[in-house]
């Protein structure tokens, strides 16, 4: 066995490991979720409930950008006048 093989199966060793650690850690993933429909009712209305805050955050923001734009050019107009 020259240096080449040697180093061509510690490779495929460490790819075959983190394939089958990578299947583990997903199965395990999938098993740990909650199966009752009352946790994922739970968990629907508190995302429904933060996407409507984010939405009337994002509203806000809207519309502070666009009037900072407004007072922007109206403030610039008002340089030009005098």
């Amino acid at each position: 066995m020259n240096q080449y093989e040697f180093v061509l199966g510690i490779i495929l060793i460490v790819m075959v490991t983190g394939i089958f650690k990578a299947r583990y850690r997903y199965r395990n993933r999938h098993d740990e979720l909650p199966s009752g429909d009352t946790q994922s009712a739970v968990d629907n209305a508190r995302l429904r409930d933060e996407v409507k805050q984010l939405t009337e955050r994002l509203h806000v923001l809207e519309r502070i950008a666009t009037d900072k734009e407004n007072s922007l050019s109206r403030q610039i107009e008002e340089l030009r006048d005098r």
